[in-house]
């Protein structure tokens, strides 16, 4: 269950739309969204975030330059991390 256990389903799914919503609503771009998923799962190790994903490393950069400016957030920052590690997991389960 974790932290996500602890938190109310639907305040989570609040928290994790309104976190998310300028990589979703930034056109058909679900590749954004993929790819902080899979930089966050690989601990911000860029060649292995962009193994994962099937890109070269420069791709994911660009792509990760890209949600920090939509979201406005410093993804250097491990709060940061956490809070959008939150909400994808809040998305995953739904």
């Amino acid at each position: 269950q974790g932290v996500l256990g602890l938190i109310d389903r639907a305040a989570a799914q609040a928290f994790a739309t309104a976190l998310l919503a300028p990589l979703t609503e930034y056109g058909s771009r679900a590749d954004l969204v993929e790819s902080l998923r899979a930089y966050l799962e690989s601990n911000g190790h860029w060649d292995a975030a962009a193994q994962r994903l099937g890109v070269h490393r420069h791709t994911l950069r660009y792509r990760m330059r890209r949600v920090a400016e939509l979201l406005g957030r410093d993804l250097d920052d491990p709060g940061v991390r956490a809070e959008l590690w939150l909400a994808l997991e809040a998305v995953r389960r739904g």
